[in-house]
């Protein structure tokens, strides 16, 4: 008899083909979970889907800034599997630059993936949760959203997540009559590909500025400490919800 402590259990997982989502994948099926990833990319989600076994997982390219593709994509998630007893929001980007110089396309990006995507994803998996034995959901926010010591030029990734701190408070209230637990998660600085694609000399810019405030720079987590805190998340038991957990680095690094 297998002693896996998630297994059977079915979760979503959005931005799941790369960095955290991944990582949050992969620990959730070597505990026997099987998982739906959601991305933009399906040649990166089809990767992961063969890194992770296609039994234990499937991969559905969409725009978590569209409810419409957003619910389909759900549906089918929970007709392939044939349950679903939970969902992680991870999905997120950012583009830094200085207030005066914010892009219009940037900061639309920035909005509709880390804030509506949320609140979407969330609207569409709220049906297909009631009834589930411990549903809950996983909001996945920023240390950016309350410190101001991970790196500068990051207004508007930093406003969207606080404002899935904000959005996590009341969807937690509201879903208390279903049973549905709900989560925020609040990672620090972590070695991941997400600024990968960043604008070069944005990026100096904002870490030259960042400089200037202290010494020390807050990172140097793996991926796989914040896929533990989902983890932990997740295994409470019915009636029962991590309200907001904030995992950080906790030794001094100083700023190269």
């Amino acid at each position: 008899m297998s002693t896996k402590a998630l297994e059977g259990r079915v979760f979503i997982i959005t931005g799941g083909s790369k960095g955290f989502g991944l990582a949050i994948a992969r620990d959730l099926v070597g505990q026997g979970a099987r998982v739906g990833l959601v991305s933009r990319n399906q040649s990166g989600l089809d990767q992961a889907v063969n890194d992770l076994g296609g039994d234990a997982a499937l991969g559905i390219a969409v725009n978590v800034a569209s409810r419409t593709e957003i619910t389909a994509a759900f549906a089918a998630f929970k007709s392939h599997f044939g349950r679903l007893d939970g969902l992680v929001n991870n999905a997120g980007m950012a583009t830094p630059n200085t207030v005066e110089n914010l892009v219009e396309e940037e900061v639309m990006m920035q909005v509709q993936t880390n804030f509506l995507g949320t609140v979407f994803c969330s609207q569409a998996a709220i049906p297909l949760l009631r009834g589930a034995e411990n549903p809950c959901i996983v909001n996945i926010s920023s240390a950016s959203a309350y410190h101001y010591d991970e790196m500068c030029h990051l207004s508007i990734y930093a406003a969207t997540k606080a404002a899935v701190e904000r959005f996590t408070r009341d969807l937690r209230v509201e879903l208390q009559p279903d049973g549905i637990g709900v989560t925020c998660i609040r990672p620090g600085g972590a070695w991941t590909s997400f600024a990968d694609a960043w604008d070069g000399d944005a990026m100096d810019a904002g870490f030259t500025a960042w400089k200037d405030v202290g010494k020390y720079m807050d990172t140097g987590m793996e991926v796989d400490h914040v896929a533990e805190a989902v983890r932990y998340a997740l295994l409470q038991p019915p009636g029962v919800a991590v309200d907001l957990l904030e995992i950080r680095p906790s030794t001094l690094t100083p700023k190269g």
